[in-house]
């Protein structure tokens, strides 16, 4: 939902929550769970065992603490479910990786070697395409199919409001004709914030500096070199769009079936995307092949990696991009158990949040700040899950929260409680969600996630305190802790994995 004023479009309701809770804040089985665990108490009370009834009182509302208390975004039972599992993985040293050509053993060339959620993911190569043999993605766990795209795009910091407001409604544009294509419904927006190795500009100068500068030209250049590529950063874009195999069956069965009947419903729809991709500003979109993307995998895991890659690219132009890093090499050689509270690959330590955005709104381009890279070397992430909702399944969301917040107001009105102004907002946001919705638009769950990267012999902490700091005042960052490798792949590994399989909607 979004209310227009003087100045800059305002972007609220972006941290409706999916279930929100009935009776008192709480979800059905949490109350249920309450009244199972009330139980014995009322029943030994109502018996006159005093002592007994003393004695459940202290065992079931521990039990209920635990249910209901919420804590960083989850329940306390949540929590201690979620870090005796964390434990069991590290004692049964199920969440140490390795790959296997680190161990000795390595497996073929393009059979994908991937640690955590990442070993679900299938990468078949499509049949040709005008750009190559497209590699598609297929989450054999939500049943997806779906394909990544290398941008180049000028930033959106230089821009005016009007620039902005135009980007904002056309990327709005891009959403609605995404729920109406019926074969694709989310897309994934991926930026990386990473230290410029000087590859290109040193192959560069190599091919093309005269052996006949004078000396002192020579000695400016280093000192010009060494000051400014120590603190020069490049900017990553990738995108990724994906549908469901529930979806892409029947067309993909008309399309001849198997793997290339959805490449080819794939690419029907990828071809229109980008138009409307360009209309946002992007100058080049490049679908990756299965080499590219398991560069772009591996440079996720280790940025260091981005230089040898590169030369390798600059010494041997390959235009296709079919010759390069096999699928088995873009993971992690090393990723030891992870800790609670940050990621540690190939000599990197990462830390990954969740970005919740604010009760107030937010504008277009206010996620900026969070890719501003304060130290030479440090990198950073940002990722943007959308998911379009069906009009089918956006009707009943806005049915079932108008529903909602009718009880709870005539429940109030009808024991003598005054609506409060968070009752109002929601009422009214609701009603306005459900004329949006009627009148065509889409409504989309989104979800953010932004991390920082470092070597691993640098204080983390620190790093991670200054996008806390960055993000202060703007938004809140939930560390995403007993989680930090999945949540490092959502953040900035290009392969569309970030939303989960909720139903219910987000506006």
């Amino acid at each position: 939902m979004s209310q227009t004023v003087e100045g800059p479009r305002v972007y609220r309701g972006l941290n409706s929550k999916e279930r929100a809770g009935w009776i008192l804040g709480l979800t059905p089985w949490q109350a249920l769970a309450c009244l199972a665990l009330a139980a014995p108490v009322l029943l030994a009370m109502s018996a006159g065992r005093w002592s007994s009834a003393f004695v459940w009182l202290l065992l079931d509302g521990t039990l209920a603490a635990l249910v209901v208390v919420p804590i960083r975004g989850r329940s306390a039972m949540r929590w201690l479910a979620d870090l005796l599992l964390f434990q069991l993985g590290v004692l049964m040293r199920w969440s140490l990786w390795q790959s296997r050509a680190a161990a000795g053993d390595p497996g073929p060339a393009q059979e994908p070697d991937l640690p955590g959620v990442l070993a679900r993911l299938r990468f078949p190569d499509g049949p040709p395409h005008r750009q190559g043999r497209i590699c598609l993605i297929h989450d054999t766990g939500q049943g997806r199919w779906g394909a990544t795209a290398r941008l180049t795009h000028n930033g959106v910091g230089m821009l005016s409001d009007a620039d902005c407001e135009r980007l904002a409604a056309r990327l709005g544009t891009l959403l609605i004709a995404l729920g109406h294509r019926d074969v694709v419904d989310r897309m994934s927006l991926y930026v990386r914030t990473v230290p410029d190795d000087g590859t290109e500009y040193d192959v560069w100068r190599a091919a093309h500096e005269s052996s006949a500068a004078p000396h002192l030209a020579r000695l400016a250049t280093d000192e010009l070199d060494r000051t400014i590529g120590s603190v020069s950063v490049r900017t990553e874009l990738f995108v990724t769009i994906s549908g469901s195999e529930t979806v892409l069956a029947k067309p993909a069965k008309a399309a001849g079936g198997g793997t290339k009947g959805r490449a080819y419903v794939l690419y029907r729809v990828l071809d229109g995307i980008e138009d409307q991709l360009k209309a946002l500003g992007v100058r080049t979109i490049t679908w990756l092949t299965s080499a590219q993307l398991a560069e772009a995998i591996r440079t996720g895991y280790n940025p260091a990696a981005a230089a040898g890659l590169t030369a390798a690219h600059l010494a041997h132009p390959d235009p296709v991009g079919e010759d390069g890093l096999p699928m088995a090499a873009a993971g992690p050689t090393l990723a030891p158990t992870p800790a609670a509270r940050a990621y540690h690959h190939d000599g990197f330590s990462s830390v990954s949040y969740a970005v919740m955005m604010p009760e107030a709104g937010t504008v277009f381009g206010s996620l900026g700040p969070l890719l501003a890279v304060r130290t030479a070397g440090e990198r950073r992430t940002l990722a943007l899950h959308y998911q379009v909702l069906s009009h089918k399944s956006a009707q009943r969301a806005v049915q079932r929260g108008r529903f909602r917040n009718n009880v709870m107001t005539d429940y109030k009105s009808s024991k003598g409680f005054t609506t409060t102004a968070v009752d109002a907002r929601r009422a009214g946001g609701a009603r306005a969600q459900e004329s949006a919705v009627a009148s065509g638009h889409a409504m989309v769950r989104v979800s953010a996630a932004a991390s920082v990267t470092v070597p691993a012999d640098w204080n983390l902490e620190d790093h991670a305190a200054r996008l806390e700091n960055d993000a202060s005042g703007r938004f809140h960052l939930l560390r995403l802790e007993l989680a930090q490798d999945s949540a490092f792949v959502s953040a900035a590994v290009p392969v569309g994995l970030g939303l989960p399989r909720l139903k219910g909607a987000l506006s």
